[in-house]
């Protein structure tokens, strides 16, 4: 056979119709065991697979979700795609994925949702971490539910948005520090074009303001290269107020830059400075030392993404989620020095 076998092929393999054999591959109930058997037996001799296109454009149902994701500094995008996968494999669905990496246009990220709708996708979840993705969705008409996933508050009233509240789990990190007696605390944010480091960066200064504290903010790009750059940056500064003695990192990657020029520098930590990091990556306990971290659950935010679409298909209105992140203490923080 020069093409691929179709469903007329199926039905003359097993002797029934092919509205006989349509009724076996959706499921239907009114279909004897016997013959559901032979029909199944052919299509797995012939290899047959349906045509999921013709009938996504047949019943107006495609069971798919695209999943669409703008931006390069998204470092637990397996844990989000992992949530993504699972919760729409229990509803019921496949999951398409685009990706727009590096400086997207306006114009990029339409080309890539109008080719999701082409695929008659029935909702669309973007996974963004910067503002221009939000502004393009603003006001866009796609025909499908849309939600944004870690992209802070949306505008537009048709979209429904998910995210870990940044600002909250930036307060618990300086709160802990505060608590500790620490009065000068560093920021080593991540790049302040992504919707996450400015968020974490208003939580940060909120709690040195209302404790009447400090502390200098050096800009990275959430790399561990950059932890390590703008760390060493501290140990070099000569301010009148003195070193900070504590550092909130932007994340995970970039305080464990911090820990590595600490060390080479013969910085202790915590002893002579605390180190708090933010998600929780995997190892963050096998530091040295074990890292204080604020703990976003990836994996349910992509699962409540899913979930939070499945909704809006049945004909629910759009919401908007926010899940609370939480500060696993470990060795790396502790009271400042007494002679500090």
């Amino acid at each position: 056979m020069d093409r691929p076998p179709g469903m007329m092929d199926v039905a003359r393999e097993a002797g029934v119709s092919h509205i006989t054999v349509s009724r076996v591959v959706n499921g239907h109930p009114s279909v004897r065991p016997e013959t559901r058997t032979r029909v199944e037996a052919a299509i797995q001799k012939l290899g047959y697979r349906r045509n999921s296109v013709a009938r996504a454009l047949k019943s107006r149902r495609s069971s798919t979700i695209g999943v669409v994701i703008v931006g390069s500094e998204l470092f637990e995008l397996p844990r989000i795609l992992l949530g993504v996968e699972t919760a729409a494999k229990q509803a019921g669905y496949w999951v398409s994925l685009a990706s727009r990496q590096g400086e997207s246009t306006a114009g990029d990220l339409m080309e890539t949702l109008q080719r999701l709708t082409d695929q008659s996708v029935e909702a669309i979840a973007v996974v963004a971490d910067r503002p221009g993705a939000v502004e393009t969705l603003s006001g866009l008409s796609l025909g499908v539910p849309v939600a944004v996933v870690m992209s802070g508050s949306v505008a537009g009233p048709d979209l429904s948005s998910v995210e870990v509240d940044q600002e909250l789990g930036a307060r618990l990190a300086v709160r802990h520090l505060l608590g500790l007696g620490h009065r000068r605390i560093a920021h080593l944010t991540g790049a302040l074009r992504t919707f996450d480091a400015r968020a974490r960066v208003e939580g940060w200064q909120a709690e040195l303001t209302a404790a009447a504290a400090e502390g200098p903010l050096l800009e990275g790009d959430f790399s561990a290269e950059s932890g390590f750059r703008l760390a060493h940056e501290l140990c070099d500064a000569d301010a009148d107020a003195g070193p900070p003695t504590a550092v909130f990192a932007g994340n995970d990657q970039m305080a464990m830059g911090a820990l590595a020029a600490f060390a080479e520098r013969g910085v202790r930590v915590p002893h002579d400075v605390s180190v708090v990091g933010f998600d929780d990556m995997k190892g963050a306990g096998y530091l040295v030392p074990a890292l204080t971290t604020v703990r976003q659950d990836f994996v349910h935010l992509g699962s409540s993404a899913i979930e939070l679409l499945v909704r809006r298909v049945g004909g629910e209105p759009p919401e908007r989620q926010r899940i609370t992140p939480r500060l696993v203490v470990r060795h790396s923080t502790a009271a400042p020095r007494s002679d500090t």
